[in-house]
């Protein structure tokens, strides 16, 4: 290995920016399926700080993991990549709850809650 070059994990601007926005998808769609970090980590072999740092975009996550991801997850490989899978409207409902569940994954945890519990108050009288 003597004479290699130092590995550049430093990523460019446009990577970052992917790989946040994947974290944040992947964040997402665990929370819709009620998993915590700790039982998706488990599902994909990983440690739960390594699948942490994928969500928060930290770290690349390697493509080995995306077929386990997305049968886990319930999404496609485009919709886990974020390619515009739907054509039909600009805006779709879906698109507009998607951008919402990815801002909240980015709030601290506290709000997090919050947000979660109140939309579990609003889904309990929608119920009744």
């Amino acid at each position: 290995m003597a004479g290699l070059p130092p590995l550049n994990l430093a990523m460019n601007p446009k990577d970052e920016q992917f790989f946040k926005a994947l974290g944040a998808r992947i964040a997402g769609a665990r929370k819709i399926h009620e998993l915590t970090q700790q039982q998706l980590a488990e599902q994909l072999g990983v440690a739960q700080q390594t699948l942490a740092h994928y969500e928060g975009g930290r770290l690349r996550l390697p493509v080995s993991l995306l077929p386990e991801l997305t049968r886990t997850l319930g999404l496609s490989s485009d919709e886990l990549l974020g390619q515009n899978v739907t054509r039909r409207r600009k805006r779709s409902p879906s698109s507009r709850l998607q951008k919402q569940l990815e801002a909240i994954s980015q709030l601290p945890k506290a709000r997090q809650r919050f947000v979660s519990e109140m939309l579990d108050t609003v889904l309990a009288k929608t119920q009744q």
